[in-house]
């Protein structure tokens, strides 16, 4: 479709001036000439004055018109996104649909603020039922779009010192609302139905892409396609992904959504450079992660805390989105990441608009999943806010034996204690029960293997895990440009194993495999508080947004070990019924972090196209180990460090972004310790990247390319001797190549792909052979998942979804023996949305292929073709 302006200025400002004179045939005459397209744009505003509703139109009757329209427009449009997009003039507001010239639209001015209500349609965002972003460009206030009732929505445009110019459009991507700030002073409205712009001013021309200038961005309502703008791990300020000299790739909701996943772990896909790390004992509730070639471990972020993992576990229902970090995070958040990079999971939030959401999900091995996600105001005023969260999973598996049953339960609670002070409250709580299972040795046999093989005991492997996650985060605005944050979030884990361990090699008959049973009791403790000063000034002609912070943080983890014995296992014809006994305590320790760090950033914005991001973080940790058998402390250390981190973004034009950073990091190991006890010395390294971030299509297609080289010493690996505890390398390289793409290439049409190179090594050691290959990182991987739904027709609705995952060859271990083979793997999806109902159908693994993982200490077979089928409401 042809953008096409929608007649409220011009002929409306005819019809005010005229339509009140006594003869009507003046306002015939006036209207002699004018296209049928703007007649009919005009009829619903032209009946709101009874005494035009007679006019005759070159073309019709106004009556006829209204009629016509009215029919058609019965059904109400539903509103799946709204963009913003800079303009020469000032800004545009794209509300999405395919339907725009159906909406029926009336405006109206109230001192600085434009109000359109549109009468026959609803907002449906992933992120909830309401949109606000504030200053997206100088002279504007802030916009808000927010459902009115269950038929209408309501548009404000605020502007800062007087009202805004506003036009109206159709166009492909939605209704365009033209927005041009005005200088002159706020006129107060007359007192008649005339409140719109005066017919003598000419509409503005749309300007070319060329003419757009770049504006800085917070989206809060709904990406565009698969595409986020703005994410806050990496600078914990508002600024847009453009401008950040950093690798940021965000999954949402709604790739979520569409590729129904039900697993933290399966984000990972939609990112490059980025690699699962199996879950504590085959675990679909804990995942880990390796970034560019270097593992994390089991350690992450939930809404900017840190959360170690280790035992610890999260349920996807109250996700609304992963963020996936690449390169150093010690400047904001510490020494407890790796280099490579680290995930924030951001959480659903209190909406202000009522909010309702059943779902439930059945699919292959019994696999049984209801949801719920109800949220809306407590009270008239919406000062108090809720959110509930509710999940029941319970599956079988491709693997023998194996079962998990989970309880997820997470309330948040949001008090605007006044314009300029709110504190919102979270809770999440989980049971968490599954057959604890380590799959497969590291021995070339296990490919011979059906991947359903259990080598256990079905009457004794077993694990439950309870996890309580309880946070605050608390904000005062002192002004516009300054406010205090204080944060504080504890996490609670306790649990109980019984596993079999699967360390010993085989036979010499290279099908007998030793196992060693053992009992473990388990509890895990987490706590950090945040203190926050956020503001923004100019010196000069440049701008600052300064962040400075203080961090305490406490870590525990209490593990008590129970070993027996338990007979070996044939691996090619197993026989379950072998009795573990004669369980004796082998090992009880307490491992423990206390942690200050203080923290220093500053974005600047030295012009327009050139930015310049600096910041430096020290921190004293203190790491000790305690023998709880004997009540001694094996290993005490202290650590003391500065990780700075720079980085510079150049802006050739609105839509490229030309980046480089240095940053530096170190992680302290308090959580591995040697066969002896001994404490590792902190990991360190450093990290150089440069990189090119590209918007097409208009900005509905974003795109990152990044290079990078990372290198780091004191590495931790399994020791070859006793694979349960580590040894450090000396020092392992990785070095690589990264492409990003997500976004929106036509209505209906969306995508998220990427590809990634990456070359990790180990560079020097006096034990692992230089040159061998970091274990678990293929050195190429690629995936695509997109989807299109159809806008129009008795079939509007109808989507489709294809995915593809590839992955070269892996190594399995350090140092380096066999490789996992490569691997392409296809999914599909089929899906039907009508107003507040949807239907899906999610075919992962179509072709049934078969390939393996590994954390380089067991092997783990992934999952054959498996079909999930989704219902879900929202009301």
């Amino acid at each position: 479709m042809k953008r096409r302006q929608r007649a409220y200025w011009g002929i409306l400002g005819t019809i005010f001036v005229l339509g009140t004179q006594p003869a009507n045939a003046q306002v015939e005459k006036k209207l002699d000439g004018i296209s049928p397209d703007l007649a009919k744009d005009t009829e619903v505003l032209i009946a709101q004055i009874p005494q035009l509703s007679d006019i005759q139109l070159p073309h019709t009757n106004i009556k006829g018109l209204l009629a016509q329209e009215q029919q058609q427009n019965a059904a109400v449009t539903v509103i799946t996104g709204i963009r913003l997009n800079s303009t020469a003039n000032g800004l545009e507001v794209i509300l999405e649909t395919p339907t725009s010239d159906k909406l029926q639209t009336t405006t109206q001015n109230e001192g600085n603020n434009f109000i359109a209500d549109i009468s026959n349609a609803q907002l449906r965002l992933t992120t909830g039922d309401s949109f606000r972003q504030e200053k997206p460009v100088s002279g504007i206030a802030e916009v808000i779009v927010t459902n009115q009732d269950a038929n209408s929505i309501r548009v404000v445009v605020v502007g800062e010192s007087s009202l805004p110019k506003v036009e109206l459009f159709d166009d492909d991507a939605g209704l365009v609302f033209g927005v041009t700030p005005d200088a002159t002073p706020t006129q107060p409205p007359p007192q008649t139905p005339d409140t719109q712009k005066p017919s003598s001013e000419a509409p503005p021309t749309e300007p070319s892409a060329q003419e757009k200038e770049p504006i800085e961005l917070v989206v809060t309502g709904e990406q565009d396609g698969y595409s986020v703008p703005s994410a806050t791990t990496a600078t914990k300020i508002e600024a847009p992904l453009r401008d950040i000299p950093q690798s940021i790739q965000v999954v949402p909701r709604q790739v979520i959504e569409d590729r129904q996943i039900v697993r933290i772990g399966e984000t990972i896909e939609n990112v490059s450079g980025v690699q699962e790390l199996p879950g504590y004992g085959g675990s679909t509730s804990l995942t880990g992660y390796y970034f560019r070639g270097l593992s994390l471990a089991y350690q992450s972020l939930r809404n900017g805390f840190r959360d170690i993992g280790v035992i610890g576990g999260r349920d996807i229902a109250n996700i609304e989105r992963v963020e996936f970090f690449k390169g150093p995070a010690s400047v904001l958040y510490g020494g407890r990441f790796s280099l490579g990079g680290l995930t924030n999971t951001v959480t659903k939030k209190p909406l202000e608009e009522p909010y309702y959401n059943i779902g439930a999900t059945i699919g292959s091995y019994d696999f049984y999943r209801p949801t719920i996600d109800i949220s809306g105001p407590l009270t008239s005023d919406r000062s108090l806010l809720y959110r509930l969260n509710l999940a029941y999973q319970n599956s079988g598996s491709f693997r023998d034996f194996n079962e998990n049953e989970s309880f997820f339960v997470a309330p948040a609670l949001t008090w605007k204690i006044s314009p300029r002070t709110n504190i919102t409250v979270e809770l999440e709580q989980q049971n968490y029960n599954y057959v604890f299972d380590y799959n497969f040795p590291p021995e070339r046999e296990v490919f011979q293997l059906p991947i359903s093989r259990f080598l256990g005991e079905p009457n004794f492997n077993d694990a439950t895990f309870n996890s309580t996650s309880v946070s605050y985060n608390f904000e005062h605005k002192f002004s516009d440009d300054w406010k205090f944050r204080q944060g504080f979030s504890a996490i609670m884990v306790n649990g109980d194993t019984s596993q079999v361990e699967l360390f010993e090699p085989l036979g010499d008959d290279r099908r007998t495999l030793p196992r060693s049973p053992l009992r473990t009791e388990e509890k895990q403790e987490d706590y950090v508080l945040q203190n926050e000063i956020f503001g923004e000034f100019n010196t000069g002609s440049i701008k600052h947004k300064i962040l400075v912070g203080l961090e305490l943080s406490r870590w525990g983890y209490d593990f008590n070990y129970f070993r027996g014995t338990l007979d070996p296992i044939d691996i090619f014809n197993p026989q379950y019924g072998a009795q573990a006994t004669s369980f004796e305590q082998e090992l009880h320790r307490k491992q423990s972090s206390d942690n200050l760090g203080v923290y220093l950033q500053d974005f600047i914005e030295i012009s327009q196209n050139l930015k310049l991001l600096a910041g430096v973080r020290f921190d004293i940790n203190d790491v000790s180990v305690v023998n709880k058998i004997t009540n001694t402390n094996i290993n005490q250390q202290t650590t003391t460090r500065f990780s700075p981190r720079v980085g510079i973004v150049y802006q050739p034009s609105s839509t490229t972004s030309l980046y480089f950073n240095w940053a530096n990091s170190f992680n302290p190991q308090f959580f591995r310790v040697s066969r002896t006890g001994e404490q590792f010395p902190p990991t360190t390294g450093e990290q150089f990247e440069v990189g090119i971030k590209q918007d097409f299509l208009n900005n509905r297609l974003s795109t990152t390319l990044a290079l990078y080289q990372i290198t780091q010493q004191n590495v931790l690996t399994s020791d070859p001797v006793d694979p349960r505890f580590s040894i450090a390398t000396g020092e392992q390289k990785s070095r690589g190549v990264e492409l990003d793409i997500a976004g929106k290439i036509l209505p209906g049409w969306k995508i998220i792909a990427n590809y990634a190179y990456a070359n990790g090594f180990v560079s020097r050691d006096n034990t692992i052979p230089e040159g061998d290959r970091i274990a678990g990182i293929p050195a190429h991987s690629a995936s695509l998942w997109t989807t299109y739904e159809l806008q129009k027709g008795n079939l509007q609705g109808l989507g489709f979804g294809l995915g593809l995952v590839y992955a070269s060859e892996r190594e399995v271990q350090l140092p380096n023996t066999f490789t996992l083979p490569s691997y392409v793997r296809v999914d599909a999806a089929l899906s039907y949305r009508r107003e507040n109902f949807k239907v899906g159908l999610n075919f992962r693994n179509l072709f049934d292929t078969k390939y393996y993982n590994t954390d380089t200490f067991y092997i783990y077979p992934q999952a054959p073709l498996t079909v999930l089928g989704t219902v879900s409401v929202q009301f």
